[in-house]
């Protein structure tokens, strides 16, 4: 058992790390926080304080509420791409067959690519309308016109790169959890004669539902955040999330004050969201 000596000692070891990773975390955010407060335009040298009148602004943005249409949409139907999407590849990888290892070697490999690069392949070489893998597709069926993605679906186009990314990380999370499933219930359904259905519905589901809640918790913190994908296709303000909505309000209209009170609101948001899913995966884990 420690003593009031050693736990005093590592406490003043750890101290310096907590202060640069306190400074880290929260500086910027003071910074944040007080610029919100400011009319701070790089186009004007009117520079004062503003009070809540930034809130305001973001609030009654004409993108705003269409911004935060998109960002549901474009969590929720990557959320449940991914989840059913990998629950499928998961029981398929579980299976044995020649290759195995080299497929989940392959599966789990866009995880790994950097979002600026795979939404540049999936912009010039997938989708794009003359020279893409899907226009030649369409051509070969009798297409005439091929579908432009990013002007006629831009959000869609999005969702599918972003769950195109998102999908290995599920299916390793989920594909492990498999693993760990007890090969004698297994044994026992078969013996009391459940089919594939009844096996899956009533072993494997259960058995995954506290992986899929990790798996909803982790990726909604980082889908709230995405902005390569909009940015690299030119989705823009068709397909934009609150994420760039404050890109664009310190891009475009140069307004720094009003770009910090929509990055604190975005973030207000996420934790709120962040909150309520922790809750939920606790819960989850203690049942």
């Amino acid at each position: 058992m420690a003593t009031t000596h050693s736990q005093r000692l590592g406490r003043w070891v750890l101290a310096p790390s907590l202060a640069v990773l306190s400074g880290w975390a929260f500086v910027p955010l003071v910074i944040a926080i007080y610029f919100s407060f400011l009319r701070y335009n790089l186009q004007s040298d009117n520079t004062g304080w503003i009070g809540l009148n930034n809130f305001y602004y973001f609030f009654t943005d004409p993108y705003f509420l269409k911004n935060l249409i998109n960002t549901v949409l474009l969590v929720s139907f990557t959320l449940a791409t991914t989840v059913i999407g990998g629950v499928f590849l998961a029981l398929l990888l579980d299976q044995p067959f020649w290759g195995r290892g080299v497929v989940r070697i392959l599966m789990i490999s866009p995880f790994f690519i950097m979002p600026t690069v795979s939404s540049l392949v999936w912009k010039n070489l997938i989708m794009h309308p003359v020279f893409g893998l899907f226009a030649a597709i369409q051509t070969y069926f009798g297409v005439l016109q091929p579908l432009d993605w990013f002007a006629s679906a831009p959000l869609l186009s999005v969702t599918i790169i972003v769950s195109w990314q998102w999908l290995p990380y599920a299916t390793l999370i989920l594909l492990t959890a498999l693993q760990s499933l007890d090969e004698e219930q297994k044994d026992a359904s078969e013996m009391d004669g459940a089919g594939p259905i009844a096996y899956f519905r009533y072993i494997v589901l259960p058995h995954l539902a506290r992986p899929i809640a990790v798996v909803v918790l982790i990726e909604t913190i980082f889908l709230l955040n995405i902005f390569a994908e909009i940015k690299v296709t030119s989705a823009g303000g068709f397909a934009g999330n609150l994420t760039y909505l404050v890109f664009s309000d310190l891009n475009d209209s140069n307004d720094i004050g009003e770009a910090a009170a929509g990055g604190l609101v975005a973030v207000v948001l996420a934790n709120l969201i962040s909150y309520f899913l922790v809750r939920v995966v606790g819960k989850n884990l203690e049942a």
